[in-house]
Formats: structure tokens, C-alpha cells, sequence
């Protein structure tokens, strides 16, 4: 079975207010089968234009990654991410 990755690239607006989500995003997608595969570090946009940070989280499935995205407990942490970024989020399958 393929495994499924939540991607996200976000430029923060507020670090102090950013560092709670981080905070609280952490256990709640660990514990939904998460693992932080990229999470912020040094970029070099190659080619065409995309925000400041990127992170890659995988999980064991596209289902578990979609659920993951979905779970009303990572939502209402999501609200602060919404508040203090700008992000665009996706969820992809991987290859097998």
C-alpha cells in the first residue's frame, strides 16, 4: 500500500503566535500515524515561486494522511496555523 503525505508551504506572519501551533500540531499528528519527514530547514527555490517553510509528514496510507488533515482535533489547532501564516496544504499519495 502506498503510504499518503500531508505537504504544507507556508510563509509565517507570526513567529511567537506560529510557535503554539507547532506546540500543539506535533502530538496530534504523531499520534494519528504521523512522522516529520521535512519540517522547516534551509531551501533553495530552484525553479518558479513558493512560500518560505515546507514540511512533509508521512503516513502509513493517503486514507490515514487524509483523516489525519480531517481529525476535528488537528482542525481546531489548524485555526492558529490559518491566523498566523499563509500556507497552502496538500495531501498526495506516494508511490509503492
Amino acid at each position: 500500500m502506498a503510504k499518503g503525505y500531508i505537504i504544507g508551504h507556508i510563509t509565517v506572519t507570526d513567529p511567537d503566535a506560529y510557535q503554539e501551533y507547532i506546540d500543539r500540531d506535533t502530538p496530534i499528528l504523531l499520534g494519528l500515524g504521523g512522522k516529520f519527514i521535512v519540517r522547516g530547514g534551509p531551501s533553495e527555490t530552484v525553479e518558479g515561486e513558493t512560500l518560505e517553510r515546507h514540511v512533509v509528514i508521512e503516513f502509513p496510507s493517503y486514507e490515514a494522511a487524509l483523516a489525519a488533515y480531517h481529525d476535528p482535533d488537528y482542525q481546531e489547532v489548524a485555526e492558529i496555523r490559518r491566523r498566523t501564516a499563509q500556507s497552502v496544504i496538500l495531501v498526495v499519495e506516494g508511490t509503492e
